[in-house]
């Protein structure tokens, strides 16, 4: 462990060039809107031990063994250049509960040429995060060939990201203890940086902690991604006060998301204290994951930033984190290099396209599964919002210089120095021959375009609650509520609006599922209108609504009128007719008494039974789709008028039995016998008992014949009501019976009338 020397670091110090100087930016953007829990900076401890190799270069080991407490690991080697054509895995101990993990393979798809030129930068897999841990067991295997030799150098790097603690620092400058530079290391040398190299005969040494990265020359820099000339612009390498050399940030056309900063992550600067270096511009966003793991905690992805920091610091020997913004897979978004979230920071994550570009890393991997959607909405939010600043358009395309030859995943060669056309979101694979950002999130790239471009997508009118629903017309008689919905989400759309007829009639946030409108009686086209951030305009179907403050109107009032059907005292047949109309759209009708019952707008009659004696009313209302109302009723009564109180003429029997009405019924076969009664009332129906050999019967009316009325039944039947009349009016009738005397069936039995008043 190098010795170390406190320094107190002020704005005059920030510009001397001394290695290992922290100059705290003060160009972090709009912090209003930064999403920070304010922790202080995190010491991280990144411990390196170096693999054995075996005796023709073509796999190397570590042997299961207890470690010091880690989250994070990776292997690294000393040839940024080089490359493990082989599987690369790692087994870890949870330090939760002493269980080993199966074999994890370690993405090997990384070029570590990023930042190249500097001293120390070495190659490297990709980081996973394992979780707390307290044991690992390496193997590597150069894929089987005795001519695929591993890269020398093979060591494997564990990170513990710390634990932050409070944030107690002057804004522009503070206190940190820093590693003092060795003035006899040569900076240019990378064995300067590197663990001694393991006996293949011998076991690797001990734990050893790779000393912080030296600062680069600016020839070496220079050697794959030219640097920018060093003058007063977003382009050149950040002063000490860069609010005297910088312009303010331009601003964005879409509304800045929240973003954790360095601080709220618990950045640990004293490890990164070189200043940050600027392209003049931003012209296109590359999408990345981290690789590794999915299975994680969001409330560990503090954590896992911080690790991943280490790990480019420490381990892969680069001045500062790659990425300019990690977005966890719960869609929080951490300011990653340092430099400000809205200057145009040149970072180091796909090489050779480091100049005038954005790197975002998803913390997982997405080969076989996709990101949940909380991923693409703020990868949507940070490249619109950052395209934003610099014009740009996320479905469109631009020109981009390589700054180093070499190739994608699809086989396009690059050379450096020439332009090529790229996607302004593009994927890393776009840029390089690599899977990342894997397979499933690289096919919902077009997705995030669409998200950050706009417009507003799958727009469409839900429900009109305060209003009556017929066919495709809604009916209102006053305010409606009007719910919406949108496949794209809320953090894109800046206002909805409720439109009637063409007019915004009401505004909303861009969260809102709904709004109220009062229309004017009348037919109304109601949509409802999207603004995406990007200014895009996106209208709803209409919905057609129809204002209606009139009431329905019963065309014909309810009445009442006997039916046939089986008599008894407590349940007489009848009918109830009505006829209901709107001159909107008429919903139903109800009948509220003597019991609940709805009927559809076409019904007009239903049947019902009532007691004998019994004044019963029957009351109804009507209602429109509006919701207006109309109300009518009528009463009546049923009376039975047993046979024992007609008139008689001829020969009777009276025949007993609880299946009649009053237990007994007149019987004859006697021709011209006759029954009459006399009755004041609206309603008639004479009952009668019938079976096969039942005979036929004259029905007279006010002394007129109205019908021959056949008893006749294949079952019998006892107290049926099989003819019936009615009246407009309630009135005085006489209805008198006679017997036909029918062939081989003269006899007829009748248990009387009933009538209604």
């Amino acid at each position: 462990m190098r010795s170390k020397r406190r320094i107190w670091l002020t704005a005059a110090l920030a510009t001397s060039a001394v290695a290992g100087v922290l100059v705290f930016e003060g160009v972090t953007g709009n912090s209003s809107v930064d999403a920070d829990a304010k922790p202080g900076p995190a010491k991280a401890d990144v411990h390196a031990t170096a693999l054995k190799v075996d005796g023709d270069g073509t796999s190397a080991t570590l042997g299961k063994r207890d470690t010091k407490p880690f989250s994070m690991l990776g292997i690294t080697w000393t040839d940024p250049a080089a490359k493990v054509t082989g599987a690369v895995e790692v087994r870890t101990r949870s330090a939760a509960n002493g269980n080993w993990t199966s074999w994890l393979p370690l993405e090997t798809e990384v070029d570590g040429r990023t930042e190249t030129g500097r001293s120390g930068v070495r190659g490297s897999t990709e980081p996973r995060w394992v979780g707390p841990s307290n044991g690992v067991e390496v193997r590597i295997n150069a894929g089987g060939k005795v001519s695929a030799k591993l890269p020398a150098g093979l060591r494997l790097d564990t990170v513990d990201p710390g634990r932050s603690g409070t944030l107690n620092a002057d804004p522009a400058a503070f206190a940190a203890d820093i590693p003092a530079a060795d003035p006899s290391a040569d900076p240019s040398d990378p064995a300067a940086t590197e663990p001694p190299a393991p006996n293949d005969s011998t076991e690797p040494p001990a734990e050893v902690i790779p000393s912080a990265p030296a600062s680069p020359s600016p020839s070496d820099t220079a050697t794959v991604e030219p640097a920018p000339p060093v003058s007063p612009s977003p382009s050149a390498p950040a002063s000490s006060s860069p609010a005297a050399t910088l312009p303010p940030a331009p601003p964005s056309t879409v509304p800045k998301p929240p973003i954790t900063s360095r601080a709220g992550w618990g950045a640990d600067e004293s490890m990164s204290p070189e200043a940050p270096e600027y392209t003049d511009t931003i012209k296109a966003v590359f999408v990345h994951h981290t690789a590794g793991t999915s299975n994680y905690s969001c409330a560990d992805s503090a954590a896992i930033v911080r690790s991943v920091y280490a790990y480019h610091v420490k381990s892969n020997g680069w001045k500062d984190i790659g990425y300019n913004f990690l977005v966890d897979k719960c869609g929080t978004i951490f300011e990653g290099r340092k430099g400000g979230v809205d200057r145009p920071v040149f970072g180091a994550h796909t090489y050779g396209f480091n100049r005038q570009t954005a790197g975002i890393s998803v913390i997982g991997t997405y080969t076989d599964s996709a990101a949940p959607s909380a991923v693409t909405t703020s990868v949507a939010r940070i490249a619109a919002w950052k395209l934003g600043q610099y014009k740009g358009n996320p479905t469109g395309s631009t020109m981009l210089t390589a700054g180093a030859t070499g190739s994608n995943l699809a086989g396009t060669k690059f050379t450096a120095g020439t332009q090529y056309s790229f996607k302004q979101i593009s994927g890393h694979r776009d840029g390089f021959a690599t899977e990342c950002p894997g397979t499933k999130l690289y096919g919902q790239l077009p997705a995030i375009r669409s998200l950050a471009a706009g417009p507003v997508t799958g727009l469409a009118i839900k429900s009109v609650t305060g209003a009556g629903l017929s066919g495709t017309t809604y009916y209102t008689k006053s305010t409606v509520t009007v719910g919406w919905s949108a496949t794209t989400p809320s953090a894109f759309i800046s206002k909805y609006e409720l439109l009637v007829d063409g007019k915004s009639v009401a505004t909303t946030t861009g969260t809102a599922t709904s709004a109220k409108a009062t229309p004017a009686v009348g037919s109304h086209q109601v949509q409802v209108r999207a603004t995406h951030q990007s200014g895009k305009v996106t209208t709803s179907a209409a919905a057609t609504v129809v204002a209606d403050q009139t009431a329905p109107a019963f065309t014909t009032k309810p009445n009442l009128a006997l039916r046939t059907g089986t008599v008894n005292t407590t349940a007489v047949p009848v009918t109830l007719k009505w006829k209901a109309a709107d001159a909107a759209s008429l919903k139903e009708v109800r009948l509220t008494a003597p019991l609940a019952k709805t009927y559809g707008p076409t019904t007009t009659s239903a049947s019902h039974t009532a007691k004998s004696g019994v004044a019963t009313s029957w009351a109804m209302t009507a209602y429109d789709q509006a919701g207006n109302t109309a109300a009518a009723s009528v009463s009546g009564t049923p009376v039975i008028v047993q046979e024992s109180s007609a008139t008689k003429t001829g020969t009777w029997t009276t025949k007993s039995s609880s299946s009649y009405l009053g237990g007994k019924s007149y019987s004859s076969s006697s021709k011209s016998a006759s029954l009459s009664w006399t009755f004041t009332g609206r309603s008639v129906a004479l009952v009668a008992s019938r079976a096969a050999t039942s005979g036929q019967v004259y029905v007279y009316v006010d002394g007129v014949k109205v019908s021959t009325t056949d008893l006749k039944s294949s079952t019998t039947k006892y107290r049926d009501a099989l003819w019936t009349k009615s009246w407009s009016s309630s009135a005085k009738h006489t209805v008198k019976i006679v017997v036909v005397a029918t062939s081989g069936r003269p006899t007829v039995t009748t248990d009387g009338i009933v009538y209604l008043k």
